[in-house]
């Protein structure tokens, strides 16, 4: 099955064929670098990041664009906020940004391009929009005449004259309410370049334009970003681009939900939570077409959204990236505790299962070879049963993938196939020594399969660290303490104290496990 994308440009699903045979080019608006990050700013490179993984896993050879916003009227708020200069807090929080992204395992960005690094080019750019008739000077200035444009308005759905500019003193020098500044005059104290109409700095639309075809070509084949971009900002690069090269900018934009707080009157519907609702392959669809509510519901700094370093440390990295693609990503992501606790739960059975495949196999579900692409991964039919099944899952997995990549009902298909594993080792008697070989042959086999399927979501990749403590020999002594003590309560048939002790450390995290061998515990579901 060939992938198939859904194009905010055309509202349509259509069949993915990039501009060169082969080859895709990427562009994601990346953040504006003035405050540390928070798990809104993840939410497009994590499911991007993703994207990549899966269609470099499907043969293509990607280069994949974040741009880093260096330059803009927030960063030189915060600059003089702080009294220390604007290319200082670029630095700071885009290290911030940078190893938030290692965090989650978002490392397939293959250029960061810098706005302020670009000037010479966004300066060109205008330069020629001027000589084409479609930008005007005034006074240091320089704006886009969006009349001039024919096809303003075609991604969002707007016409030129509905549109309401900004005030302020930036309004007096305009011809048309709905311009926008490709470049702005310097102000006194304010960081600037040189150019043509005087001292100044880029307007924030055309420092995408000029970074996405100096890198990518002045036609590439995916523009991705929050829904929030998609007016004003996508649609000022579309008209910047096409009318400055006179060729189509990009042949699709994926837009993807935004982040909410609260799950109270969330946007979207039932679909956003459900990765396997026959609903999710359209779910996020009534956003796009509505992106001032999604923009004004979604979660932000001013919202009370705190840093995300706190927040991985507190939580853990994987189950963050997990939560993130447990949902279609054109849906609404609803952001709370519960909804976070779930994802943890998730991935629990995953681990649960990982430590009976280092029991059987006798070495690490991490050991396991990772398939570098979708042929690589193919099995091998009519071999085993259990095989069989999960050759017939991982088709499933990826056919949700080839349709708009929909990791919300791909990982549906991976709790799918832990529940045949586990299956497996009950019925085959995997974990006693009298198992098969060739029942133990296919279980490993399987096992590779499903480190083929995580690592296309970016999960599982390495094992977790353990923490060691001071204590944690005292943890240890206590907990076998209370173990023998369930045990005496359960020969003596006082079940009553038996069941209390277990429920008890059930309420503190801790889970306990009856096996022939005895009884283990561990922290979490």
């Amino acid at each position: 099955m060939s992938i198939r994308i859904y194009n905010t440009l055309t509202r349509n699903k259509e069949t993915f064929e990039p501009v060169k045979p082969g080859k895709v080019g990427i562009y994601l608006c990346g953040p504006t670098v003035y405050k540390e990050s928070h798990i809104g700013h993840m939410v497009g490179p994590v499911i991007f990041d993703t994207v990549k993984r899966y269609l470099v896993h499907s043969g293509y050879d990607v280069t994949w664009v974040v741009n880093i916003t260096d330059v803009d009227d927030k960063l030189i708020a915060e600059s003089n906020r702080r009294g220390i200069t604007m290319a200082a807090v670029a630095e700071e929080m885009t290290k911030d940004y940078l190893k938030n992204l290692a965090s989650l395992g978002v490392d397939g960005i293959d250029k960061m391009p810098k706005a302020t690094e670009h000037i010479g080019g966004i300066v060109k750019m205008i330069e020629r929009l001027i000589e084409r008739g479609f930008a005007y000077p005034v006074e240091g200035d320089v704006f886009f005449d969006v009349t001039k444009d024919d096809d303003y308005g075609k991604l969002s759905n707007r016409s030129a004259e509905s549109q309401q500019g900004e005030g302020g003193e930036a309004a007096s020098k305009k011809r048309n309410a709905g311009d926008f500044a490709l470049w702005k005059g310097a102000k006194p104290g304010e960081p600037s370049w040189d150019s043509p109409w005087g001292k100044g700095r880029p307007g924030w639309h055309i420092e995408c334009s000029a970074m996405a075809s100096a890198l990518l070509g002045e036609t590439f084949d995916i523009h991705g970003g929050g829904l929030d971009l998609l007016f004003p900002h996508h649609e000022n690069e579309i008209a910047q681009s096409e009318c400055c090269h006179g060729k189509p900018m990009v042949k699709y934009w994926m837009h993807n939900g935004l982040m909410r707080k609260s799950a109270a009157g969330k946007i979207g519907g039932k679909s956003d939570r459900e990765p396997g609702s026959a609903d999710v392959a359209q779910a996020g669809a009534s956003d796009i077409d509505n992106p001032e509510q999604a923009k004004e519901e979604k979660i932000s700094r001013s919202k009370g959204a705190g840093g995300l370093a706190d927040l991985v440390a507190k939580e853990g990295a994987e189950k963050i990236r997990f939560f993130l693609l447990r949902t279609h990503y054109r849906s609404t992501i609803v952001f709370d505790d519960k909804e976070l606790a779930d994802a943890g739960t998730s991935l629990e059975t995953f681990h649960r299962l990982f430590e009976r495949v280092e029991r059987i196999l006798g070495k690490s579900f991490y050991d396991l070879p990772l398939h570098a692409n979708r042929k690589a991964g193919q099995i091998e039919k009519g071999k085993h049963k259990l095989t069989d099944d999960v050759a017939a899952v991982r088709e499933r997995f990826l056919d949700k993938m080839d349709d708009d990549f929909n990791t919300g009902a791909a990982t549906s298909e991976l709790f799918d196939l832990v529940r045949l594993l586990n299956r497996s080792i009950d019925e085959k008697k995997l974990e006693e020594a009298t198992a098969k070989v060739e029942d133990k042959a296919a279980f490993e086999r399987a096992c590779i399969a499903l480190r083929e399927l995580t690592g296309i979501l970016g999960i599982f990749r390495t094992a977790p660290a353990k923490a060691i403590s001071a204590d944690a020999g005292m943890t240890d002594n206590l907990m076998s303490l209370l173990i023998d003590l369930r045990q005496v309560a359960r020969q003596t048939k006082n079940f009553q104290m038996a069941d209390m002790i277990r429920d008890r450390l059930t309420s503190l995290g801790v889970t306990l496990e009856d096996r022939k061998e005895g009884t283990v515990w561990r922290q979490g579901a």
